[in-house]
C-alpha cells in the first residue's frame, strides 16, 4: 500500500509532515475543504460540500493540479496511492471524474460511535451528527451506482476478521495476499453505546431514546440498531453488493 502522509500526530493535529490529521484535503487548492462547508460532523449537510462530475470545479488542470499537490507526500515506486480525508465519501463522483482509474475503498462504522467520536470536533447534538452520517451514507449508496469501482467494509466487520476483510480489499485493489499479522483494539464502540443507552441524565435519556426511535429505520440497511446498538446484522442487499468479492483462488 501507499504509505500513509505521516504516522504520529502530535498534539497540535498536525503531522511531522505539517498535514492536518494526515488528510490530503489540506494539500491542494483544486476544491473545498471540509470546514468551508461546516467542518467535521456538518460538511455534509451543506448540499454544496457533495462534488459529481458536474462540477464547474472540473477543469483540465485539475487533475493534474491534486497530484501535484499530494505526489510529495507519497512513494510512488508502491503499486497503489492513497488519499483518504473524510469529505471524500460524498465526493467520489468528483474524484472518478478527474481519476477515472481511482478505485474507492469506504470503511463504514457504527453511526453511534461515530457521532460520538465526531463530537468533540462538532459540538453539535447527537441528533444532528446522526443525522449527518445518515445524509454522507445515503449519498455514499447513491454514487456507488455511477462509480461502481467501490468497496465497502464495516468496521465492526474488519475487527471481527481483519485477515478476511483485508485481503477481500487487497484483492479488490488487484494486490497479492498479505500475511499481516493484524492486531486489532476489540471494544472501541461499547464506551460509545453505553453513553448512548445509559447517560448520567434524565434528559440526556430522553433525547437519546428520542434520537434512536427516530433514525432507527434509517439506519438498519447498514446492519445497525440504534434500538439495540451491540447486536449486529446482515446488511440489505442495497448495501450488501458494494462489499468486495473474495479473491478467487
Amino acid at each position: 500500500m501507499a504509505k500513509w502522509l505521516a504516522a504520529h500526530p502530535d498534539v497540535s493535529g498536525l503531522t511531522g509532515t505539517g498535514v492536518y490529521e494526515d488528510e490530503g484535503q489540506h494539500l491542494q487548492s483544486v476544491y473545498p475543504v471540509a470546514l468551508a462547508h461546516g467542518g467535521p460532523g456538518r460538511f455534509a449537510l451543506d448540499p454544496a460540500a457533495r462534488l459529481t462530475e458536474d462540477s464547474e470545479l472540473i477543469t483540465p488542470d485539475a487533475a493534474g493540479r491534486l497530484l501535484e499537490a499530494w505526489v510529495p507526500y507519497w512513494d510512488t515506486s508502491k503499486p497503489v496511492l492513497l488519499e483518504k480525508s473524510p469529505p471524500n465519501l460524498i465526493r467520489m463522483r468528483f474524484l472518478h471524474a478527474l481519476f477515472p482509474a481511482a478505485r474507492f475503498i469506504v470503511v463504514v462504522r457504527h453511526p453511534i460511535a461515530v457521532s460520538f467520536a465526531t463530537h468533540k470536533w462538532s459540538r453539535t447534538s447527537i441528533d444532528s451528527l446522526v443525522q449527518h452520517w445518515l445524509t454522507a451514507h445515503e449519498h455514499l449508496v447513491e454514487d456507488s451506482l455511477e462509480v461502481r469501482r467501490v468497496a465497502l467494509v464495516r468496521y465492526e466487520d474488519l475487527l471481527t476478521n481483519p485477515e478476511f476483510e483485508l485481503d477481500r480489499l487487497f484483492a479488490f485493489l488487484s494486490l497479492p495476499s498479505h500475511a499481516g499479522g493484524w492486531s486489532v483494539r476489540p471494544g472501541l464502540n461499547e464506551a460509545y453505546f453505553s453513553r448512548f443507552t445509559s447517560p448520567r441524565w434524565p434528559w440526556r435519556r430522553r433525547e437519546y431514546a428520542r434520537v434512536a426511535a427516530a433514525y432507527e429505520s434509517a439506519v438498519s440497511p447498514f446492519g445497525y440498531s440504534l434500538l439495540d446498538p451491540d447486536s449486529l446484522r446482515a446488511p440489505a442487499p442495497e448495501i450488501a453488493q458494494l462489499a468486495p468479492a473474495p479473491r478467487v483462488a
